[in-house]
This record gives structure tokens, C-alpha cells and sequence, in this order.
């Protein structure tokens, strides 16, 4: 039986630590192509290259595996990947993005590069999956992220997806207990309220940093949110179809402007 093919990105560059311990993980699961970022592409949501060149480079860095990094956003690697690098040859089974160095969750998913290429993969009709790990540290540990990532990635090969949905997947930090399970959930309703400090430069001219504070108005217990601080793996099922169903019978009935 032909092992699986695993698509392999993400958005903190090729040369991050999460995409090394996800690769590491895939190889023993299938057959790996990476195609990522060659710098950092956090926070780019799923924005793609329309108004300049993009630039794909063979890579030797992942030991046995066939890899390439791409100029472009995290989304353009997964288009590159399907429509170019397999263009002649089987399609990916499977994407999987990350791990990132950071969480995604609740609002985060919108912007988040990671959960991009995931997103990408599902509009292909591929089964995808975003993994982040939830710790900015620059020393983040992530030891404890390949059974995780080995596990939900193995149900995914197996069982398949529905139609259109992704996984974004959530790990906590490592503490000094073990995560006590894996929670499938919904979006926390929070959000960043930003800030904006105003400097300037030696010719007088301002400039600006966005600063801000994550702000979690869930007070349930069946999120995202609650999930990580309770030491869970968060999994939920994000689908590109962003149509507000429910509102759309609301506005049939309530406005005046419809003919």
C-alpha cells in the first residue's frame, strides 16, 4: 500500500524549530513535501502574491525529504505546491501547517498565516490541518507536541474531513503536568484590542507600532480558550464559507430594499 502524500508548510519560515518537529513526525507517518516561506510570514492571514514575481529554491535542509522555500505567503506556498510542484504528479493527501511558535486561538484564526495554508488546503479539497503551539518563548518547548501532532494527524489520514473544513489545533505549553486530553471545541468569542504608539524618526516624521492585549469575553467552557488554559489540546473545525446563515432569512424578512 502507497504511503500518503503530506504536504508540509507554515508561517514562521522554513528554517523555524515547529516545522522541523512537524516534518519530523510526518516522515514516520508518509511521504513528506515541504513547501514554506523562506522568512517569516506571521499574521498574514490569507493574503496571496497578485502584484509581483514569486520565487521557488530546492532546499536540502530536511534531511531525505524533498523541500522548497517559496518568496511568497503562506497560502501562495500551498497554490505553488498543488499547481506547480505536483502539477505532473500525485496530488498531496493530506496539509498540515505549523507547528507555529504562538496560539491561534478564537480570533487569531483570521489572521493567522498558519491557519491560512490550512484553509488553503481545504478550498483545494484536501484535508488540512493548523497546528501552533501556545508559548511565545523564544526558548519554547515543544517536546511534547510530536504525539499530539502524530495522533490527530494519523485520524485525519484515516477517517478524511468533511467538505471545505480544516483543523486548527491548539497545543498548550509544556507544563509540569501532562495535557490531560484533546477537546474538540468552538471558537472563543475574544479579541486584541489594539494600541498604536506614535514615534518618530530623525527627520520628524512619525511611525507606528500596534501594540494591544487579548481580550476573552467566553465565559463557557466548550472553547477554545478554555481548553488551553486547562492544559487541553484544542481542535476546531474552521470552514471557508464565511456566509452568516442565520442572518440571511433576518434580512429577507426585516429590510425594504430587497425587490
Amino acid at each position: 500500500m502507497a504511503r500518503p502524500l503530506i504536504l508540509v508548510t507554515n508561517d514562521d519560515g522554513i528554517t523555524a524549530r515547529g516545522i522541523s518537529n512537524l516534518v519530523q513526525v510526518m516522515k514516520e507517518l508518509g511521504d513528506v513535501l515541504v513547501v514554506a516561506p523562506d522568512g517569516p510570514q506571521s499574521g498574514m492571514g490569507h493574503a496571496i502574491t497578485v502584484g509581483d514575481t514569486l520565487r521557488l529554491t530546492e532546499t536540502f535542509i530536511f534531511e531525505g525529504v524533498k523541500a522548497f522555500e517559496c518568496s511568497g505567503t503562506p497560502a501562495d506556498c500551498v497554490k505553488m505546491a498543488r499547481h506547480f510542484v505536483c502539477k505532473d504528479s500525485r496530488q498531496p493527501d493530506v496539509v498540515v501547517s505549523g507547528i507555529n511558535h504562538g496560539s491561534n486561538t478564537s480570533i487569531s484564526v483570521l489572521y493567522s498565516g498558519t491557519m491560512s495554508a490550512a484553509i488553503e488546503g481545504a478550498i483545494e479539497g484536501t484535508p488540512s490541518i493548523g497546528f501552533s503551539l501556545c508559548d511565545y518563548s523564544h526558548k519554547a518547548d515543544f517536546s511534547h507536541t510530536p504525539e499530539i501532532v502524530k495522533r490527530i494527524t494519523q485520524q485525519v489520514l484515516e477517517k478524511g474531513l468533511p467538505k471545505g473544513v480544516a483543523l486548527n489545533v491548539n497545543i498548550p505549553p509544556k507544563r509540569n503536568e501532562p495535557v490531560k486530553g484533546i477537546r474538540v471545541c468552538r471558537q472563543a468569542n475574544a479579541k486584541w484590542v489594539e494600541e498604536f504608539v506614535q514615534r518618530f524618526d530623525p527627520n520628524g516624521r512619525s511611525y507606528f507600532w500596534m501594540t494591544g492585549n487579548f481580550v476573552n469575553f467566553d465565559k463557557g467552557e466548550d472553547n477554545d480558550e478554555w481548553a488551553i488554559a486547562n492544559n487541553y489540546v484544542s481542535v476546531v473545525p474552521c470552514q471557508f464559507d464565511l456566509t452568516a446563515h442565520s442572518a440571511i432569512p433576518v434580512l429577507n424578512e426585516e429590510w425594504n430594499i430587497l425587490g
